[in-house]
């Protein structure tokens, strides 16, 4: 990950033993407007570029101990243009949550119900359209999170690993591998 670039650098990160060890500012986040009214453009977000259809996959862990505690993959074409996926810390769990903005934020998360300790993030782009998915280290097989519309007009977005503490300073990730590669496929089921 040497090669890639921080938008919003965090406080500590460091490459140790083939993963990267980040923990994050006080009180970051990306969002734009929907039901909170706020515009937050402050997350950390290790990128490169890519033009054109991909896929990205990214797996990680982290200390998920505040309300909206993050981490997970960002694919992003300018402040009001992108998607952010990954587990974040709502209620006491850890969910899957899938954030796509285009101008405005939406947001979508369900709560995984088993145990596990790292998970894979993928997201394929297709034209109009992003594919997530995602895998526990306790299952075999990549499962459907959303498929979410992407506008085509941007053709080169940066692609990385993003993290995030809205509530407090200190969240620690631990990104174990990123791969960017042309896309997989383009079927769902």
């Amino acid at each position: 990950m040497k090669h890639m670039s921080w938008l919003n650098p965090p406080p500590f990160f460091e490459e140790r033993d083939g993963a990267l060890h980040v923990r994050s500012r006080e009180k970051t986040d990306f969002w734009q407007g929907t039901y909170y009214g706020f515009h937050r453009d402050d997350g950390h977000f290790l990128h490169e570029s890519r033009k054109g259809d991909f896929t990205a996959e990214v797996t990680f862990s982290g200390n998920y101990e505040a309300l909206y505690d993050q981490a997970g993959l960002m694919i992003r074409a300018g402040e009001k243009h992108w998607m952010k996926c990954g587990i974040e810390y709502i209620d006491g769990a850890r969910h899957f949550s899938a954030v796509v903005t285009n101008g405005n934020s939406d947001w979508s998360a369900f709560r995984i119900g088993h145990d596990f300790d790292a998970i894979s993030v993928r997201a394929t782009r297709n034209g109009d359209a992003l594919f997530i998915q995602y895998r526990t280290d306790t299952m075999d097989e990549w499962r459907m999170a959303r498929l979410a519309w992407f506008d085509p007009a941007f053709e080169e977005v940066l692609v990385g690993p993003v993290f995030c503490s809205p509530q407090r300073a200190g969240f620690k990730a631990v990104f174990h591998d990123f791969r960017l590669s042309d896309p997989l496929s383009r079927d769902i089921h």
